[in-house]
């Protein structure tokens, strides 16, 4: 007789790859962090990598890369101008993406800068279900206004609403209404990132497209996260359990007039992006953009290896082995939160685990920077660095003004093919040393903040 025992729970936590190099990393003693951090004006971003044991910051560009993409790199055709290697990558992304016209930039915040070049004049409102943070910036850069229209179950941290990512539909139509001369385009992130890297549902998808048509205002996709977005569409959505990824993925797009990607997230890099589009003269502007600020047409600002490297990797994000451990890999570290009485975001996303601040520090005020003593606690008890920051959505009321709201969140964002399950043991356990200590904490004040992505640049201080 065979063995009927189910492993299905346990195989989804096993690595569906072998490890051939390695990095050695160090945990610093408990004095050497506590210097490393007053150094680092109590601000993990200004921490030295050499200084981190184990960096959950960001899932950007901090991807292992497979045997397949370092080969490919090896055979890059490093010529300037209409490489072979161009032509590969080009042929990777009209294949996944189902856009005919292509342009390479080095990362995706290229991609947003000659976007909002174009598109965005002063005073246009970009309705999002939310914008990432540097896509918001390069929108206000040019005087405009993007405002994130997700709903207000984004809010309700226990609350397992599947799609948590998706437009608050009734919110898109007033501001179609009431501001549609103003709006160059409907951006859609997926998955989307400041929603607790929650999924967008293919009805959500659709819907959203049927409101813009309504208003002939173009449709573009901020792609980073596709590939997770697609696989928890097929794990959530009825109708999609049995159509493979791939399929998944052109039907998204195929809702759209074309999209940016930073390459970094799901294509498994460490630089790269590109801009896809269906509109062949809105292509050309782009091209014309990209000679000024970027590289040639075909290059983008790239070499061509790094060209090669995201025409595999994103061959490899759509495939489900993959997509299955890295999506349990962050449900995996969202249960050992929780077993520590620590209030997560459910169902749990895709780049990483996002926690309830003030449920982890009640005590203290926004004034007071629970966002800083969680990311201090977590570097100070373990050597572990994670984003935590507090951040303004901008929506809209019932009558289509412009409101503002706070969204006090930490992410523990889990690199790409990185750690194994015995790093986000460690995580789990330093997280529960953090949650034990964290009423005595007193929080801390800010001593410098620019008026531009302040969460990078800002500079504190313990309160006592």
């Amino acid at each position: 007789m065979g063995d009927s025992t189910d492993l299905s729970a346990e195989l989804a936590l096993v690595e569906p790859y072998r490890i051939k190099v390695v990095e050695p990393i160090r945990l610093l003693p408990r004095e050497e962090r506590e210097r490393a951090l007053r150094a680092a004006f109590h601000s993990v971003t200004y921490l030295n990598s050499a200084d981190v044991f184990v960096d959950l910051a960001t899932d950007s560009g901090t991807s292992a890369m497979s045997d397949r993409q370092w080969a490919a790199m090896m055979i890059a055709d490093e010529a300037y101008v209409r490489s072979q290697s161009f032509f590969r990558f080009e042929k990777s992304i009209q294949e996944i993406f189902g856009y005919p016209h292509v342009i390479p930039v080095h990362q995706g915040r290229a991609a947003e800068n000659i976007l909002t070049e174009l598109l965005v004049k002063p005073d246009a409102v970009v309705p999002s279900n939310t914008h990432f943070d540097t896509v918001r910036a390069h929108v206000e850069h040019r005087h405009g206004i993007g405002i994130d229209l997700v709903g207000d179950w984004l809010w309700n941290f226990e609350a397992e609403h599947p799609f948590k990512g998706n437009f608050d539909l009734d919110k898109l139509k007033t501001a179609l209404e009431k501001y549609g001369s103003r709006v160059p385009f409907v951006s859609i992130t997926i998955s989307n990132n400041m929603a607790c890297s929650s999924p967008v549902s293919m009805e959500n998808i659709r819907q959203a497209k049927a409101l813009a048509d309504a208003h002939k205002v173009p449709i573009l996709f901020d792609a980073s996260r596709f590939a997770e977005n697609a696989y928890f569409i097929k794990q959530r959505e009825p109708g999609y359990a049995n159509v493979p990824i791939r399929e998944i993925v052109r039907e998204m797009f195929s809702y759209g007039d074309g999209c940016w990607m930073s390459a970094k997230k799901d294509a498994l890099v460490n630089i790269g992006g590109f801009i896809a589009l269906r509109d062949e003269s809105l292509a050309r502007r782009c091209q014309e953009q990209l000679v000024l600020y970027e590289g040639f047409p075909t290059y983008g600002g790239l070499a061509r290896r790094d060209l090669e490297a995201v025409a595999v990797g994103l061959q490899e994000a759509v495939e489900e082995d993959y997509l299955r451990h890295r999506t349990q890999q962050v449900a995996y570290l969202g249960s050992l939160f929780e077993r520590a009485g620590i209030r997560c975001s459910k169902p749990f996303g895709g780049s990483g685990v996002f926690i309830d601040l003030q449920s982890l520090y009640p005590h203290l005020t926004s004034e007071q920077f629970p966002d800083v003593a969680m990311g201090c606690d977590t570097y100070l008890e373990g050597g572990v660095r994670a984003a935590a920051f507090p951040f303004v959505l901008k929506g809209i009321d019932q009558q289509g003004e412009i409101t503002k709201r706070t969204f006090h969140f930490a992410r523990f964002a889990v690199p790409r093919r990185t750690f194994t399950r015995s790093h986000l043991d460690y995580v789990g356990a330093v997280m529960a040393r953090v949650k034990q200590r964290a009423p005595h904490s007193p929080g801390y004040r800010c001593t410098h903040s620019p008026e531009v992505l302040g969460h990078f640049f800002s500079r504190f201080e313990p309160l006592a």
